[in-house]
């Protein structure tokens, strides 16, 4: 058992004090929702093309990272290399490989261990299973029970050991609580609060032997704060699942990095998370006294940007697994019986065809979770589709930019606010024109900004009744907005019980324009009208 553990906090202050002759630091480079983004991104988190590669604009993507991994491994102390989840969905080397290319790439640069997110199992425990089976390092889960699915129990662990420098360093890893509700992982899985789970692997750990131990966490960064709070023993927490961007320079960060918080054992326990999509590479160096005890952590998120040249090799290998991408995007996904206008005239100004099945498909793919109204952005509806089959390529035109469902509670009242902002700046052609679905409303285009909203109406089984600045609806969007994108600040601020990273809005929308194997008919049918 770790000596930090029975020894009072004034007694440790005084060890600190001592000279510490068995110093050890750990360098902890990290990475974390990733979400197939092996090529290179560009501002908005999509693939990066075009003039943007001319004007050497890009972030990120495999080869510059294995870059940016040669070079700081080159000046830290003791790297060791890990994943805080997600590495599965958000692009087409998903949808082509599953995980067989984040097995292979993951592979070459070298990571150490990485836990399990809740989009790995987003097509279920055999995709996960089989990545697991491909990579050379430790996938670990901690909180669920996955003894009714023998052949994932046989390969995930829900904790290690590895050896760095003579010193053994315990790693565990947790999913959300929640993932089966959030993805694709069968009844036979359960999930539990990671805290006994953690608390009953952190004993085996320092039964052991091992005195430093670091949790590998995709809960989101609140959860934790509230794990490294309740859990005591673990000296490290590296953090996915909420894309929160922890600096002590950038002003858009969630916090600081790393977020220390003190431990039930009276010890502060440093958090770190790198954003998402590979666009920052975590680097934090820690260091422990002789008993294990963290007595020093400072670092920073690194941004992967155009100064750091890719690496020749493996950008010849993304090339190459690139290649049958094209097939997806020739791939006819569904039929129309006629175009389906998505101009950016119309679907910045008032209901629109293509607003109306986006919108429609959102809700779709989400009412069995209760959830009543959905809102988009005109913005982000950048093609109309021609009459006929309907291509995957021909999708991904309209919606380019590998938008994840985002839902979340809001009060009538804010609801409403919103809708004022979406119609607040129609004049100028803005992307934030709201297109509905469960949902209609009446608005002046004369009247000023903020008082242009006459009527809303909520749509509540064969009826539509008006919508209660009181009551709390659960409403479906995309992450961009729910962020505070397009001046939607109130879905940020006022949305409650959130989740930012559900299925890629692209395939919501392919596979209701499929559904039943009938063609589609775009229509409009008035849920938003001009009052004058």
């Amino acid at each position: 058992m770790k000596l930090r553990k029975i020894l009072s906090a004034g007694m440790l202050m005084s060890v600190s004090a001592s000279p510490a002759f068995a110093d050890y630091t750990l360098t902890i480079l990290h990475t974390n929702d990733f979400h197939s983004r092996v090529e290179p991104i560009n501002k908005y988190d999509s693939t990066c093309e075009g003039d943007d590669i001319k004007e050497d604009k890009c972030f990120g993507g495999s080869a510059r990272l294995l870059t940016a991994l040669r070079e700081a491994k080159s000046a830290a102390e003791n790297p060791i290399l890990v994943d805080g989840g997600d590495q599965f969905q958000g692009t087409l080397f998903y949808t082509e490989y599953k995980g067989k290319a984040a097995a292979e790439l993951m592979n070459d640069l070298g990571y150490e261990a990485m836990t399990v997110g809740n989009h790995e199992f987003d097509d279920g425990p055999e995709v996960l299973t089989a990545f697991i089976k491909a990579v050379d390092f430790p996938v670990l889960l901690a909180n669920a029970d996955v003894s009714k699915d023998p052949e994932l129990a046989d390969v995930v662990k829900p904790s290690t050991i590895i050896e760095k420098k003579g010193e053994k360093i315990g790693l565990l890893g947790v999913a959300p609580a929640d993932t089966g509700e959030l993805s694709s992982p069968g009844k036979a899985i359960t999930f539990s609060d990671p805290t006994e789970a953690l608390k009953r692997e952190v004993k085996k750990l320092t039964d052991a032997g091992v005195d430093k131990i670091i949790l590998l966490s995709h809960s989101g960064y609140k959860e934790d704060q509230r794990i490294a709070a309740e859990v005591p023993g673990i000296d490290v927490i590296v953090g996915g699942h909420s894309h929160s961007l922890l600096s002590n320079t950038d002003d858009k960060a969630e916090g600081p990095y790393p977020t220390m918080v003190k431990g039930p054992d009276g010890h502060d326990v440093p958090i770190v998370q790198a954003y998402a999509y590979g666009k920052y590479l975590g680097e934090l160096s820690v260091t422990f006294d002789d008993d294990g005890v963290v007595t020093a952590a400072s670092g920073q998120p690194l941004i992967l940007d155009g100064k750091i040249a890719e690496d020749t090799k493996l950008k010849e290998r993304v090339a190459e697994l690139a290649k049958p991408l094209d097939e997806i995007r020739k791939k006819v996904v569904a039929e129309t019986t006629a175009p389906i206008d998505g101009s950016r005239d119309t679907c910045r100004a008032g209901e629109c065809e293509m607003g109306d099945l986006v919108a429609d498909a959102m809700l779709d793919r989400v009412k069995d979770q209760g959830v009543e109204i959905a809102i988009t952005n005109g913005g982000g509806l950048r093609a109309s589709i021609d009459k006929g089959p309907v291509t995957m390529g021909e999708v991904l035109t309209v919606l380019p930019f590998q938008n994840t469902l985002a839902t979340f509670k809001l009060k009538g009242s804010d609801l409403k606010a919103a809708l004022e902002n979406g119609v607040s700046q129609v004049e100028e052609g803005a992307g934030r024109f709201p297109q509905v679905a469960g949902l209609q409303f009446t608005w002046s285009k004369s009247a000023k900004p903020g008082e242009r909203i006459k009527e809303v109406m909520v749509e509540q089984g064969d009826e539509t009744v008006p919508l209660d600045p009181d009551a709390t609806y659960l409403v479906v969007s995309n992450n961009y907005m729910r962020s505070g994108g397009d001046g939607y600040t109130v879905f940020a601020e006022k949305g409650t019980d959130a989740y930012d990273f559900g299925p890629a809005l692209d395939e919501v929308v392919s596979e209701y324009l499929a559904k039943d194997n009938i063609p589609y008919e775009p229509y409009t049918d008035g849920r938003i009208t001009a009052a004058d």
